[in-house]
C-alpha cells in the first residue's frame, strides 16, 4: 500500500467527483521505482470503478499516462507522483474524467485557439513546491488542447536522463526537446508565452485610474484593497501576480496564521482581490513612467495606463553575485532555492553563499542531502542568527569559510568549481564542486524608474511616513522601498498606509 489512511480518506471523496472514465496506460520495469508505481496505479483503480490499468508502451519507463477510453489525452508522468505532485495526479484523473478546469474562460479560449503542436517535458523534485504548479498548468492545456502533451519526470528516478539534459534546477520545462524555461511558472505566463498576447489598444483605451498600483505582491494587493475600499478607480498592473511569495515555501510569521506556503497565501490575496472592483492586468511588464496631467505608465507591450495618482510596488528580487560563470550556469548549477533545487544534487559537493540567516538555513537543510557543503561569507563572521550558527557548526559536513570573496564560478558544460579570494591573506582558492547556491539577500525592482524618483545608492525608493515620494502624487510601498525591514506583513502595512496616503492626496489636490 502507498497511500496512507488519511490520505486515501481525502482521495476517496475526490474520486468521487470523476464525471468520467479514465484509463492508465502503465509501462513498468523490474526496479523498484516501478513496483512503486504499479502500486500507486493499481491502489488507484482498486478505489474507483472509474479508472482502469492497462499495459502499454511508452516513452519512457517507469511511467503512466492518463486518458480517456480510446484516446491520449497527452498527459504522463514518469516516476512516482507522490509528494507536492500528488496533488498534480488528482487533477489531472478529474480533469480527464472531464471535470472542467479551475482557469478564466478567456485563458481557456486561448489554450483552444493555440495552433501547432506542443510536446512538453518537465523535469521535477518531488520536495519541489514550486513544481506542481508548472505540471499542473501543463497538463491542463494537453486536456484542453489535443495538439499539446506533457510529461512530469521525476529526475530523482531519471537521473541520468537529467543530468544529460544538464537540468541542475526545477521545474525545467523543454518544449518539442528545447529548453523552454525554468522555476515557477503559472498557466498565464505559460499561454502567454507560446500564444498570443492582448492588443497594446486594449489598455490604451482603458478609463484613467484614481490609483494604479505597480506590483501585485503583498504590498501591492493590499493597496489596491484598501484603495478600492474607499469608493475610487483602482487597477493594479503586475509582472507576476504575487510576486516573490509565490517561490517561498513556509511562512510562519504572518500574525494569525500560524503556517501557510507561498503559493496558498497568494491565491487567498488573489481571491480577496477579486472581491472588488479593481481592475487587475497580470503578466504585464511595465517599461516607464511619466507625470504630464495625469500619470502615465508605459508598458513593454507599447500600451498606456493613466492615472491620477501612482502606488509604486514592484518589490525586489534575488541579489546575483555578479561574477563569471554566474549567468552562463544559472540552471546548469548556480541555483538560488536549495529546497527546490537540492534533491538534484544528492552526494555531491556544493557551495553556498552567504552566511545570513538565509544562507545558513539553506546550508543547514542542504546537508541532509549533499555529500559536503562549503558556506561563503564575505565579511569576517558569519550573520546569521546564533541558534541557527550552533546548529550548523554542528554537522559534519558542512565548512565554513569567512572573509571570502567569490571572483569566479567555473565549469564547461556545467558548474565544476568555484573560486574566491581570502581577503585576509588574499590567497586565491579553487575547490571543486558540483553546485552553487546563492543566498546574498535581495535588490529592489525599481531600474525602470529612471533618475526622477529618490532613491537610495542600492535603488530602494526614499518614502516619507504616507508612503509618498519626492514626485507629487507617486507612492511607493513593501521590499522596493527604504523600509528597514523586508517582511510579507510589513509590506502589506505599508501598502495599505500607501493607499491611504494617495487617498488624502486625491481629496487635498
Amino acid at each position: 500500500m502507498v497511500l496512507d489512511a488519511n490520505i486515501k480518506a481525502q482521495l476517496d471523496q475526490y474520486l468521487q467527483m470523476m464525471e468520467g472514465d479514465v484509463q492508465l496506460k502503465v509501462d513498468a520495469g523490474e526496479d523498484d521505482v516501478s513496483r512503486e508505481m504499479l502500486a500507486l496505479t493499481d491502489e488507484l483503480a482498486s478505489m474507483s470503478s472509474r479508472i482502469t490499468v492497462e499495459n502499454a508502451n511508452l516513452k519512457r519507463t517507469p511511467s503512466f499516462s492518463v486518458n480517456r477510453p480510446g484516446e491520449d489525452t497527452g498527459i504522463t508522468f514518469a516516476g512516482v507522483p507522490l509528494g507536492h505532485e500528488f496533488t498534480s495526479l488528482v487533477l489531472a484523473l478529474l480533469q480527464v474524467s472531464g471535470r472542467a478546469p479551475k482557469a478564466d474562460q478567456d485563458v481557456i479560449d486561448q489554450i483552444k485557439n493555440i495552433s501547432g503542436e506542443y510536446h512538453f517535458e518537465t523535469y521535477v523534485s518531488l520536495s519541489c513546491h514550486n513544481c506542481p504548479d508548472v505540471v499542473q498548468a501543463l497538463n491542463l492545456m494537453s486536456v484542453i488542447n489535443p495538439n499539446i502533451t506533457h510529461t512530469m519526470i521525476d529526475g530523482a528516478a531519471f537521473k541520468e536522463e537529467a543530468e544529460h539534459n544538464n537540468v541542475r534546477a526545477v521545474p525545467s520545462v523543454f518544449l518539442n526537446g528545447e529548453f523552454f524555461g525554468g522555476g515557477r511558472m503559472t498557466l498565464e505566463e505559460i499561454v502567454s508565452q507560446i500564444g498570443d498576447g492582448p492588443d497594446p489598444e486594449e489598455f490604451n483605451n482603458k478609463e484613467p485610474y484614481d490609483v494604479l498600483v505597480i506590483g501585485g505582491g503583498p504590498a501591492g494587493a493590499s493597496a489596491a484593497i484598501y484603495a478600492a475600499r474607499k469608493g475610487i478607480r483602482t487597477g493594479i498592473v503586475a509582472e507576476r501576480f504575487g510576486g516573490q511569495v509565490m517561490d517561498t515555501m513556509s511562512i510562519e510569521n504572518f500574525i494569525s496564521v500560524k503556517q501557510t506556503e507561498g503559493p496558498k497565501f497568494v491565491a487567498s490575496l488573489e481571491e480577496h482581490v477579486k472581491d472588488y472592483p479593481i481592475d487587475v492586468m497580470n503578466l504585464q511588464r511595465v517599461r516607464g513612467i511619466e507625470k504630464k496631467d495625469m500619470f502615465e505608465v508605459e508598458l513593454d507591450n507599447g500600451g498606456v495606463l493613466k492615472s491620477k495618482t501612482v502606488i509604486v510596488s514592484t518589490g525586489a528580487r534575488w541579489r546575483k553575485i555578479g561574477v563569471p560563470g554566474e549567468q552562463e550556469f544559472s540552471n546548469k548549477g548556480v541555483a538560488y532555492c536549495p529546497h527546490c533545487d537540492g534533491p538534484l544534487f544528492e552526494g555531491k559537493d556544493v557551495a553556498v553563499i552567504g552566511g545570513g540567516n538565509s544562507g545558513v538555513e539553506a546550508a543547514i537543510d542542504l546537508a541532509g542531502i549533499v555529500n559536503n557543503v562549503t558556506v561563503l561569507e564575505f565579511a569576517s563572521e558569519l550573520k546569521a542568527d546564533e541558534v541557527l550558527q550552533k546548529r550548523l557548526n554542528s554537522l559534519p559536513n558542512v565548512s565554513v569559510k569567512t572573509n571570502a570573496q567569490t571572483t569566479e564560478i567555473t565549469g564547461k558544460d556545467n558548474v565544476e568549481g568555484i573560486t574566491y579570494v581570502n581577503r585576509e591573506t588574499e590567497e586565491e582558492v579553487h575547490t571543486e564542486l558540483d553546485g552553487v547556491f546563492v543566498q546574498i539577500g535581495l535588490v529592489p525592482n525599481t531600474e525602470w524608474l529612471g533618475e526622477q524618483v529618490e532613491r537610495t545608492r542600492i535603488g530602494e525608493i526614499v518614502t516619507n511616513k504616507q508612503g509618498a515620494t519626492n514626485i507629487p502624487g507617486l507612492f511607493a510601498a513593501g521590499d522596493c522601498t527604504d523600509s528597514p525591514y523586508n517582511q510579507i506583513i510589513i509590506s502589506m502595512g505599508s501598502g495599505a498606509n500607501a493607499a491611504l496616503g494617495a487617498f488624502d492626496y486625491l481629496i487635498r489636490n
